[in-house]
């Protein structure tokens, strides 16, 4: 595994200890705002640790205040996309879904939109005090459409899922713990080692045990990915030629709160 070629390229940083591989969205000067090459380094490392033979657990965190701003709204997507490379973006999804490798998220600070769903579809979610944690996309006139509709009414329910998404707005750690939305709210010099911590007890656990019935589990999360999560990339990108985006984009350039026609 060329974990030189993750940082260099895909602004990754990964380290492996102990059968633990500490992953690290390192874009801090855009609070890790996933573009292209971070999509795609996310996407095939998520692949690639699942078998590691030195890998028996996962952590992911981001560089920096932040864990993950969302998609970066320039550069997300490769130079003139075609509607393919667009519908290709469940990729990460699914990488993430399937790999076998425990996931543990170090929520260590905002993780919004595309970093909301990149954080929720680990198997276990730890969460900074200081820390937010919301799907945005609705606030630039966009459908929660890149895993935010799949995790969310899986983790919280339907009603619960629709009163926040429909809102858009990001909450703090203590509504996040209230609402069950994560596992664990843990003061913030506290957070990693903790995580750490619970990645060694199952990265030295019993292996095919372990992942099988991770594994086992996440047939929900399949059927759930299969039922909506096309749906809901397809529609975020129609939403994306809409009136609405377009003033989201120009509010975001203005830096200026935008303003929808409500119809």
């Amino acid at each position: 595994m060329d974990i030189a070629r993750y940082h260099k390229d895909h602004h990754l940083k990964i380290e492996i200890q102990e059968r633990i591989a500490l992953l690290t969205l390192d874009r801090p000067d855009k609070h890790n705002a996933v573009n292209y090459a971070l999509h795609k380094g996310l996407e095939a490392a998520f692949e690639e640790l699942s078998h590691h033979p030195d890998v028996g657990a996962i952590v992911i965190t981001g560089a920096g205040r932040s864990f993950c701003a969302g998609g970066d709204l320039v550069g997300f997507n490769p130079p003139d996309p075609s509607p393919l490379d667009i519908i290709r973006n469940r990729g990460l999804n699914w990488s993430q879904a399937r790999c076998e490798a425990p996931l543990i998220a170090a929520v260590n600070g905002t993780a919004a939109g595309l970093g909301a769903s990149i954080a929720l579809t680990c198997d276990v979610v730890y969460m900074a005090e200081s820390a937010r944690i919301g799907d945005t996309h609705v606030k630039v006139g966009l459908v929660a459409g890149d895993g935010g509709q799949v995790m969310w009414p899986l983790l919280v329910g339907l009603n619960r899922a629709k009163e926040y998404l429909m809102a858009g707005e990001l909450i703090d750690a203590a509504e996040a713990d209230r609402i069950d939305l994560v596992n664990r709210v843990l003061p913030d010099d506290e957070l990693l080692d903790y995580a750490m911590n619970y990645a060694r007890k199952v990265a030295n656990g019993a292996q095919v045990a372990i992942r099988w019935t991770k594994m086992a589990i996440n047939k929900m999360l399949y059927q759930q990915l299969n039922a909506n999560l096309e749906f809901g990339l397809a529609t975020e990108q129609i939403c994306s030629s809409t009136e609405d985006t377009q003033e989201a984009m120009a509010a975001f350039r203005e830096k200026r709160t935008p303003h929808f026609k409500g119809r």
